[in-house]
């Protein structure tokens, strides 16, 4: 069957992939699910997906999850004091959706759990989980996922006249500069807890 046939006989196919593992597939993936021998029948089908909305294109043209439509939003009803109270009045300022206001570059972005406590001071307690987002040249002073001398961790990024170093948010905790190989794997952009 060529690719430009009965697309919408196909999408519970792919449907089903992206629920399965949570991911678009890659032009080899969608050519074994659905049978093709040629890379190129498979781009074709690809570019038919994104045309119908059913996949989406990264800004560097790999295939992505479609962006899907948040579930529910949320009301954003005013503002409350966290220093001396104040008279609060309820009114409907807007409505957010939490995947768009924590999230701006899903195809980027992903989750960690946070384990340990070097990051208590910056709010960032064992248990949370945060969001990082790749492709993002690290600054001073931004949070970063890094793998040092082959160790994963999780702390301030700073850049001075000895080279890198990464500082924790404890003073428990004494401060890294790698000895070999340095990799920021990400920046963090988010922190999320559930309190309740």
């Amino acid at each position: 069957m060529a690719p430009h046939s009965k697309l919408g006989e196909r999408l519970p196919v792919l449907n089903g992939f992206l629920q399965q593992h949570g991911r678009a597939p890659t032009l080899d993936e969608l050519r074994a699910l659905f049978g093709f021998r040629s890379k190129n029948t498979a781009s074709v089908l690809a570019r038919r997906f994104v045309a119908a909305g059913a996949l989406a294109r990264t800004a560097t043209g790999r295939l992505a999850a479609p962006r899907s439509k948040p579930a529910f939003k949320l009301r954003l009803l005013g503002a409350v004091a966290a220093g001396f109270p104040s008279p609060a009045e309820e009114s409907l300022l807007d409505t957010l959706s939490l995947d768009e206001y924590l999230v701006s570059r899903p195809e980027a972005t992903f989750m960690l759990r946070v384990e340990g406590d070097s990051m208590v001071d910056a709010g960032i307690l064992p248990g949370d989980t945060v969001l990082v987002e790749r492709g993002r040249a690290a600054r001073n002073g931004d949070i970063v996922i890094a793998c040092v001398d082959g160790s994963w961790t999780m702390k301030y990024f700073f850049r001075d006249g000895g080279g890198v170093r990464l500082e924790p948010a404890n003073p428990s905790y004494a401060t890294i500069r790698p000895k070999g190989r340095l990799a920021v794997e990400g920046v963090v952009s988010g922190v999320i807890r559930k309190l309740v």
